[in-house]
């Protein structure tokens, strides 16, 4: 029930969760499974109101986050500590909501996101490691780090990445820029970080998958160039697995 006289509030959350076990972040009408599905049953019985969630963007079935930023709108008047508390007793323990502020009314987590950063883990071993089985993806052929940076660096800077996406059509760019990736490796995991200012649809699983392909010697370093100006899916290497791939941080 509305509060006449009283202006509504925008409400800004930090948000973690492991998306193993959820159907991506976006509502669905088959299937209450979702990240933003379940955050909307909650806000609706803390705020007596229906409620919608805004995030900043729609992960995958599978995807994780440490770093998903969202907003509401709402005229409840709980105070922002008793929000942050309640939220975080009555929702399950794979999501959690790290930090809550007041946002100022025209805030919106997606239009007003300039950047994101993404992490994809690798664990190079013939071994599997179970503690990792949910968070990274099991290599067993020797990776080259040396020639998957070199990838990296054709990959780097604004591209049209038309090649990197699954949108088979659209009227909107395939225009990116691509700041950073970052290739690190700790023994047996390595972490891909991929910083920009947007992403398309599974942009990073494919990158990944290409870098995979070079650090595997089935491409070559050299070969990015003509995957980027073909403009074509087909070129580039598959799609990995989403478990390996983790939202760290959205830039405003």
């Amino acid at each position: 029930m509305r509060t006449w006289g009283i202006s509504m509030r925008n409400i800004q959350l930090l948000l973690q969760y492991e998306g193993t076990r959820y159907q991506g972040w976006q509502r669905q009408e088959s299937t209450l499974n979702t990240i933003q599905g379940k955050m909307e049953t909650l806000l609706e019985k803390m705020c007596g109101e229906k409620t919608e969630l805004l995030g900043s963007g729609r992960t995958d079935a599978g995807v994780h986050a440490k770093g998903q930023v969202a907003n509401f709108h709402t005229d409840c008047r709980m105070s922002l500590a008793q929000m942050l508390s309640f939220m975080n007793r009555y929702l399950p323990e794979d999501i959690a909501v790290v930090e809550i502020n007041e946002a100022s009314g025209r805030f919106h987590s997606r239009l007003n996101a300039v950047g994101k950063c993404y992490c994809y883990q690798v664990h190079n071993s013939p071994v599997p490691d179970v503690f990792l089985r949910r968070f990274a993806l099991t290599i067993p052929d020797k990776l080259d780090p040396e020639a998957m940076k070199r990838a990296a660096a054709y990959l780097q800077g604004e591209h049209d990445f038309k090649s990197f996406t699954s949108t088979k059509r659209g009227r909107k760019s395939t225009v990116r820029q691509l700041d950073d990736i970052r290739i690190e490796n700790q023994g047996e995991l390595l972490t891909f970080t991929f910083t920009g200012n947007g992403f398309l649809y599974h942009m990073a699983r494919i990158l990944m998958g290409t870098l995979l392909e070079v650090g595997i010697g089935k491409r070559r370093p050299e070969e990015i160039p003509g995957i980027l100006a073909a403009c074509d899916r087909e070129m580039a290497g598959p799609l990995v697995p989403a478990k390996g791939l983790t939202l760290m941080e959205v830039y405003y």
